[in-house]
């Protein structure tokens, strides 16, 4: 009697929480839903604030109960970031932007996309100003833009020029024992390298050197052009740090004034002509300035492929064959859809997804005319899905490329000896079978050797087809090698070099259309599950734990051993995440 009585009690509660539970998401959805309009005030100017990530492309997040709570991780999108800036060019109640970021959370090729963007507001006669008490170098780039650069009089500019770092396992492995049996073809493949060597090739350092120096030509000539200085003091002011106090960089003519934060806010006043209020990027998005509203009829398909290529479904943050190739059938489906231009930002990921994808775009460049933006990456598969394109556009800091094919496999072998374990196994075949407690014998060696060398034959003779070269020329350029957008020109790796706008202009010519609207895809669906998760140690919570944990240098490295446990079938990949600062 006792049990039963429990048990009623047991359900009872189960439904009485289950019923608070959606008395609470109707509460918070209907607060959400009664947030007040924005309204852009009379003599306003628009506050660019960057430090939340950038993305390509971020659709709203439809989770009412998260975005209440403060747990949904802020994000921009930058097409909503471009369609607001030229919205404020015509807007009369904005009469100017203030650039007042901590850093520009963005790549490079994002940020010399914002910049250009930034130049044209300036066509307007609309001021732009820039106020910081330290300048990262990515946001000095940003915002020499400005018509007049100020700098807090305690404050710095991190002007050092370009370098990166890259961590090798090499006598971690052999110090305890566990390795990646590694199976690759290009000599610059270095994706891999970091687990065979326990230093940098010449091979690689070479170019790594030359598209970072890509990079730094594209910095300096654009700052040398706003700040009227020459490359040759630009590389001075960077070789002996003469940005690292606001004397020296004013001297320097890397800053117009040196003020405090009240001084700069009197400033605007002045360029303002009066009282005026502030909105943030943010908020005038919300507004509806995120958006450009067209009544023309036909459209031009962006289809954005952002993040690592993973064999599967894919979601918001992971190209997968089946939202992208499921997104491209929809704009294809669509009589109204006249152009596709597909927005790549990917380092690259499995051989197998990254076919799939090239195949569904080939299938519908016989429909309507494809054209390829290119990101801050579109290499090894990134560049695999672009290469079949009727057009390639890229930024001239795009990091592209890197067409080679590599295998990685974990070994524990030598581990496992020294704890005493040993592994025994039994097959009913003799075809090539792996064992993480095993050397790797020459026969699945062989087998995979051979078809990591079938993958790189497609890949370059998709590349070939695609961008009407032969197969030697390919060659010639591929091997795992990365170019900048720059370089990869005369590489005849890219066609054009410029934005998405440039993409989506060459789109709507390629169609013949003199007007048009743009149509985003894919469509992400709202996860259910992650909708009820109340849970603060969400997906992008935990990663914050564990930074504040492990800290930045630690997380780096447990993130890039947590990222193999992915790495399933053949990859084409970039070399490795390079974290240019």
């Amino acid at each position: 009697m006792k049990f039963l009585r429990n048990l009623l009690a047991s359900i009872l509660g189960f439904f009485i929480g289950l019923f608070l539970l959606f008395i609470l998401f109707i509460g918070i959805a209907s607060l959400v839903g009664k947030q007040e309009p924005i309204v852009v005030k009379s003599n306003s100017i628009l506050e660019l604030d960057l430090t939340s990530v950038i993305k390509d492309y971020a659709p709203d997040q439809e989770n009412p109960i998260l975005d209440a709570l403060e747990l949904n991780e802020p994000r921009l999108a930058l097409n909503k970031i471009f369609n607001a800036i030229d919205n404020a060019q015509l807007d009369d109640k904005i009469k100017g932007i203030s650039l007042n970021t901590t850093f520009v959370n963005a790549g490079f090729a994002q940020t010399q996309a914002l910049r250009n963007k930034l130049e044209e507001f300036k066509e307007s006669g609309k001021f732009i100003y820039a106020y910081n008490d330290v300048y990262t170098q990515k946001n000095y780039y940003l915002s020499s833009v400005a018509d007049s650069l100020f700098l807090n009089p305690v404050g710095q500019i991190d002007f050092n020029g370009l370098s990166t770092e890259i961590l090798y396992y090499k006598d971690f492995e052999d110090k305890y024992g566990v390795k990646m049996e590694v199976i690759r073809h290009g000599k610059y493949k270095s994706a891999v390298e970091p687990y065979l060597d326990s230093k940098m090739s010449d091979a690689n350092r070479e170019q790594t050197t030359s598209f970072l120096k890509s990079i730094w030509s594209e910095i300096t000539a654009a700052i040398g052009k706003s700040r009227k200085i020459s490359e040759e003091q630009l590389n001075d002011i960077a070789d002996n740090a003469k940005g690292r106090n606001a004397e020296l960089a004013k001297t320097n003519q890397l800053i117009d004034y040196s003020i405090y934060q009240d001084e700069y806010d009197e400033k605007l006043k002045a360029a303002a002509n009066g009282k005026f209020s502030t909105i943030s990027l943010q908020d005038y998005i919300k507004s509806g300035k995120g958006r450009k509203v067209s009544l023309a009829k036909d459209r031009i398909a962006v289809i954005y492929a952002q993040g690592q290529i993973m064999y599967g479904k894919g979601n918001e943050e992971v190209i997968g064959q089946g939202i992208i190739n499921k997104a491209i059938k929809k704009a294809v489906k669509d009589k109204r859809v006249k152009a596709i231009v597909l927005r790549v930002n990917s380092p690259g990921g499995s051989a197998l997804a990254s076919d799939l994808i090239w195949r569904e775009l080939e299938l519908a460049k016989k429909e309507k005319p494809l054209v390829v933006s290119m990101g801050n990456l579109a290499a090894s598969g990134g560049y695999y899905i672009a290469c079949n394109a009727d057009l390639i556009v890229a930024e001239p800091t795009t990091i592209t490329g890197s067409i080679g094919v590599f295998g990685a496999i974990p070994n524990a072998y030598e581990l496992s000896k020294k704890m005493g374990i040993n592994a025994e196994q039994v097959s009913t075949n003799k075809s090539p079978q792996y064992s993480l407690f095993e050397p790797m014998d020459k026969k699945f060696y062989d087998v995979t050797k051979e078809g990591v060398e079938q993958i790189y034959t497609t890949f370059v003779n998709r590349v070939a087809t695609g961008r009407k070269m032969t197969f030697e020329q390919v060659d010639n350029v591929a091997q795992g090698r990365v170019w900048t957008g720059k370089e990869a020109i005369s590489k005849g790796l890219v066609d054009e070099l410029g934005g998405l706008d440039h993409a989506i202009n060459a789109a709507a010519q390629l169609a013949e259309l003199n007007e048009y609207r743009i149509k985003n895809y894919p469509n992400y669906k709202v996860d259910y599950k992650e909708m009820f998760n109340f849970s603060p140690f969400g997906k992008v919570n935990k990663e914050e734990i564990l930074k504040e944990a492990l800290g930045d240098e630690n997380y780096r490295l447990f993130s890039k051993v947590n990222e193999l446990k992915n790495l399933k079938g053949i990859q084409a990949r970039m070399p490795y995440v390079l974290d240019i600062k």
